[in-house]
């Protein structure tokens, strides 16, 4: 009877095993790297940048800046001239250029004290081979302005279109109310009360028809100062504020920010602890908010309209609810009076977006 076979060998458990480790193994074979200081497309390359200026490690700033003169003077390739001592590549001019960048690169290396130090820690410590990589390439490639300067410069550029953007408006609702009869009359009244426009028509002898414009724009220009001295324009063409521009806005945002801390933690004691009847100020903000009007918006209201919302008591939530549902309903009955609203009824009843028609309209 023939003797049983004999097992292979690395069939059992253990060759199972080292059949497991076997690919991390080879992987960590191919990723590796040498554990040489000295790696091609870092800083110098293979050459050491301490050797290629001819100093030591703990040379000083001058030492190295004297050294870097030397020797971009020796080999500059405009000036360079083979002397007895070169040898290499270095006596064609093309050898010397290259020597000349080499030597650049190991002075831009070595002259700043942040990339000299990660230098050095490379030739201390080769194996942080990838480390070496991304310090060099973050410091080429960091910008080279403070990003604190950028925020900063940009915020001010902001602010000085946002002063010049409002004062345009501003400058054109001047403009506007000039043209209106009503404020116009009552400008010029005051302007005559106060003899400004007596003096506008004032004119010497001897002057062109251009003297007749120059007036007239002087009157406008007086015109204009009585409408901005009389009227306090509210809302989005309102005066511009050097405090509402970005810049100042950043500067005092702690200052609002403990301001309105502390603004709603008295609202919470006075109104929902202790139980104080709200003022004329506090129900104005509720009213505000229940109407999701901004600060603007609901101060360009006139002060009528406020007196109506104060009497009708409108911070209280079920008298809000029965003023909205009356505007609602009094806005329908507008747009049903209104003939255009009433055309495009009819348009929609008779002719309908989808429908083909051939009446010319």
């Amino acid at each position: 009877m023939a003797a049983p076979l004999a097992p292979r060998r690395g069939t059992g458990p253990a060759g199972r095993r080292w059949l497991l480790l076997l690919p991390p193994l080879l992987l960590a074979l191919l990723l590796a790297r040498p554990a040489g200081a000295l790696v091609e497309g870092l800083y110098c390359g293979t050459r050491d940048c301490y050797e290629v200026l001819g100093v030591s490690r703990t040379a000083g700033k001058a030492e190295i800046a004297r050294a870097y003169r030397q020797l971009a003077r020796r080999y500059h390739p405009d000036r360079y001239r083979p002397e007895p001592g070169d040898e290499g590549p270095a006596l064609t001019p093309q050898g010397a250029e290259e020597a000349f960048l080499l030597v650049a690169t190991a002075y831009e290396t070595l002259k700043d004290e942040e990339t000299r130090k990660d230098y050095d820690y490379m030739l201390d410590h080769p194996e942080e081979y990838y480390s070496h990589y991304y310090h060099y390439y973050s410091r080429r490639l960091a910008p080279k302005v403070d990003v604190r300067v950028v925020i900063l410069v940009s915020v001010c550029a902001i602010s000085v279109f946002q002063f010049f953007s409002w004062w345009n408006s501003y400058d054109k609702a001047i403009s506007y109310l000039a043209t209106v009869p009503k404020y116009r009359i009552q400008a010029m009244e005051i302007a005559k009360q106060q003899g400004l426009l007596g003096k506008a028509k004032e004119k010497e002898k001897g002057r062109n028809k251009k003297s007749k414009e120059e007036i007239r724009d002087k009157e406008e220009s007086i015109i204009k100062n009585i409408i901005k001295s009389k009227i306090d324009i509210k809302g989005g063409y309102q005066k511009p504020q050097i405090c509402d521009l970005l810049l100042f806005q950043i500067l005092l945002a702690p200052f609002h920010l403990c301001s309105y801390i502390v603004w709603y933690c008295r609202w919470i004691y006075n109104f929902n602890i202790k139980g104080k009847e709200y003022g004329e100020e506090e129900r104005l903000y509720i009213i505000r908010k229940s109407m999701k009007m901004s600060k603007s918006q609901f101060d360009s209201l006139e002060d009528h309209q406020k007196e109506i919302f104060l009497k009708r008591e409108l911070w209280i939530k079920e008298n809000y609810e029965v003023y909205k549902q009356e505007q609602e309903e009094e806005l329908k009955k507008k747009l049903a009076n209104d003939p255009r609203w009433k055309r495009y009824r009819r348009w929609m009843k008779n002719e309908g977006p989808g429908r083909l028609t051939f009446v010319d309209d």
